[in-house]
């Protein structure tokens, strides 16, 4: 501790008193303009003030097409998102470790996918999708570190560098590397998450292109959880406060992610017909192409047997290898005019290639080792501006493949005033589970099915509003119907519960009767003079016939801070405590075989507080974070978990920063 906090003060010293303003201002010299004649004096000075650059001229462009400015303030929401993910975690668990996986505390049915995911559910939280990646649209150079201690032997480090090759062209590289030994036996992870991007527009506007490389790994070493839990909750004379002597169920165990994309997305503008030049809604016709090429690897690779997933495998060491190879081509175009709106229809076509290394032939029947066919989908969307209102809307439908399925969304929003908003929306889709549902193998014998034949459609059917106020805060609700519900649980007897086996007899099943599911979420922060209160309650029901959809009834976060000035307004700091809860309930458990969670409705997890002080500080662009998490963990029973077997982390004290300069 006292390492760290000369280790903070030095550094808070340097930056203080050594960094330079990351946007100087460009100086303007009276040698310049002296001796001309006022009107190249007023035109030179013209041009310079055009070339000054601020933090508006820094934007970042989602794969929709939504534009933000940078933003290097220090706020109560850079607290949430400064974590491994980079996002607001409320409705996630974390394991002990970083980089290992999340359980849910919270569900949203109405952002389904079109297609099938590959599976591993609980191996894909650090890894990004197309619709993860952004592109950049800076004046000049901008860098950003992200740097943030692990636990144990490891650090983590996001660094990205953007770059404007000329005025039309940027270009960004980005690489997430992290490891972390973990306090507990066999439970180090590490990953790395490489990405460039790179956005073009001609001259004329009529043209522009799009693009990213992403090569992805994610690694984890996999101990099964606790192997006798008295160790950890009944440790009266402290032996076991050293997590590292606390016994795991094997140590042999690893699971990995690899991931290679290419993406690609260009638009030409056919039509742009303009009134006059003050015109801002043109009447447009544009064609699109988007390309997206993505290999995929899941292994689990264990050196040797062990009764957690079945007595007799087929061979040893046990190397399960699933892999995924997709194509996806879309032809769109558009039409926008300002009395129809805009207008799109798109035809797109699906390669998959979802494989094992050979085919399974057992007692009960022949289990392939391929899945693999096209998609030939259509589409269509529409959206329109009716003064304060705003109608969006968009169809897809698969015409022909063997994953047939269709999506329908349609959300309005009605800006009331500049102080309260409206927004609602309807979602209908329906869709094949994903693909280690519908076929896996692997050495032990348990885990090989195919349920192609038997296996139908999940459908979903969302409806929700929301009310964003500045006053009275903001409030979502969601209520979803879904049939088919699609899911892993174990079959195992209570005989081979006791004799830890429960995760050798999990398999996929799905729900005959419809599973309903309402969630209701409000946040609002209350201030007063330099304190604030910022507060999270997220409540779900679900209604079902049989117990397969397992959330905690209420969610709730809730942090008080301070916020000043120091130095002479050379630091804002923000200090404060936050704390989390959750309602009791029958909390997933984890397979690392499968890389995917698991029903179990034997016990109750949860209803235990977590509390964190934090101490952030900004100076100039660069924000610095210190936080104690779990610190009442330190004086409270030892019956916090992450899933069954699975204790959430203890008491740490871990500090980073978040750095962004200019060229």
């Amino acid at each position: 501790m006292r390492f760290l906090f000369f280790a903070l003060l030095f550094f808070l010293g340097q930056l203080l008193f050594a960094q330079q303003d990351s946007l100087p201002p460009l100086e303007k010299t009276d040698s310049i303009t002296k001796g001309k004649p006022r009107f190249i004096k007023q035109k030179e000075e013209e041009e310079e003030e055009a070339r000054t650059v601020s933090i508006t001229d820094y934007k970042i462009i989602s794969y929709a097409r939504d534009t933000i400015t940078l933003d290097t303030t220090l706020t109560i929401l850079k607290e949430y998102k400064y974590n491994f993910l980079r996002k607001d975690d409320f409705e996630l668990m974390p394991f002990s470790n970083i980089g290992q996986p999340y359980n849910t505390l919270g569900r949203t049915f109405s952002n389904n996918w079109f297609y099938p995911h590959m599976g591993a559910i609980a191996k894909h939280f650090n890894y990004f999708e197309t619709r993860d990646i952004d592109y950049y649209n800076v004046a000049t150079p901008m860098t950003e570190l992200m740097f943030k201690t692990t636990l144990e032997q490891g650090q983590l480090l996001d660094a990205l560098l953007t770059f404007n090759l000329s005025e039309r062209f940027n270009f960004s590289l980005a690489y997430k590397g992290f490891r972390s030994l973990g306090k507990y036996r066999f439970d180090q992870a590490q990953s790395g998450n490489f990405r460039t991007t790179f956005n073009y527009s001609n001259k004329k506007d009529n043209y522009n292109l799009r693009g990213h490389i992403a090569a992805q790994e994610i690694d984890t070493e996999e101990n099964g959880g606790l192997l006798n839990r008295e160790q950890f909750e009944n440790d009266p004379e402290g032996d076991f406060t050293d997590r590292s002597r606390i016994d795991v169920q094997y140590q042999d165990a690893n699971n990995r992610v690899l991931g290679k994309r290419y993406f690609l997305d260009h638009q030409l503008k056919l039509l742009n017909i303009k009134r006059d030049s003050t015109d801002n809604e043109p009447t447009t016709l544009t064609i699109g192409h988007e390309f997206n090429y993505e290999t995929k690897l899941y292994e689990f690779i264990q050196s040797s047997q062990t009764d957690a997933f079945g007595l007799d495998p087929f061979v040893t060491p046990i190397e399960d290898k699933a892999r995924l190879k997709t194509m996806f081509n879309k032809v769109s175009t558009k039409f926008s005019n300002k009395t129809l709106g805009n207008v799109t229809g798109s035809v797109s076509l699906y390669n998959y290639s979802y494989f094992f290394n050979s085919i399974l032939v057992t007692e009960a029947g022949t289990i392939q080792n391929q899945l693999e066919g096209e998609e030939i989908a259509i589409g269509g969307g529409y959206s329109k501006k009716f003064g304060r209102l705003f109608l969006e809307g968009d169809i897809n439908y698969s015409v022909s493949g063997e994953l047939t399925g269709n999506a329908f969304n349609a959300s309005v929003s009605y800006q009331i005033n500049d102080n309260n908003q409206f927004s609602g929306f309807i979602n209908a889709s329906s869709r094949m589970p994903n693909f280690n549902f519908l076929l896996y193998q692997s050495d032990y014998q348990n885990f090989n099915w195919q349920n192609t034949a038997v296996f139908e459609n999940l459908q979903t059917q969302s409806i929700g509003f929301g009310f964003d106020s500045k006053k009275l805060g903001s409030l979502e609700a969601e209520y979803s119907a879904i049939d088919n519900y699609t899911y892993f649980e174990s079959i195992a007897t209570q005989e081979q519960i006791d004799s830890a086996q429960e995760t050798a007899f999990v398999k996929p099943f799905q729900e005959a009767t419809t599973v309903n599911h309402l969630r209701v979420k409000y946040t609002k922060e209350f201030k007063w003079r330099n304190w604030a209160l910022n507060n999270t309650v997220l409540y779900q029901d679900v209604t079902q016939d049989k117990q397969v959809l397992n959330v905690p009834q209420l969610v709730t976060r809730n942090t008080l801070y301070f916020s000043t000035d120091a130095f002479k307004k050379a630091m804002f700091l923000q200090t404060g405590v936050t704390f989390k809860y959750f309602a009791s309930y029958n909390m997933n458990a984890y397979n690392p075989l499968l890389g995917e969670f698991y029903i179990q409705n034997r016990e109750e997890f949860g209803g235990f507080p977590m509390l964190d002080f934090f101490i952030n500080a900004k100076v100039r662009q660069t924000r610095i974070y210190l936080k104690a998490e779990h610190f009442n963990s330190s004086f409270s029973e030892p019956n916090f978990y992450s899933a069954p077997n699975y204790p959430f982390r203890d008491f740490v004290i871990r500090f980073g920063l978040v750095w962004n300069f200019f060229s």
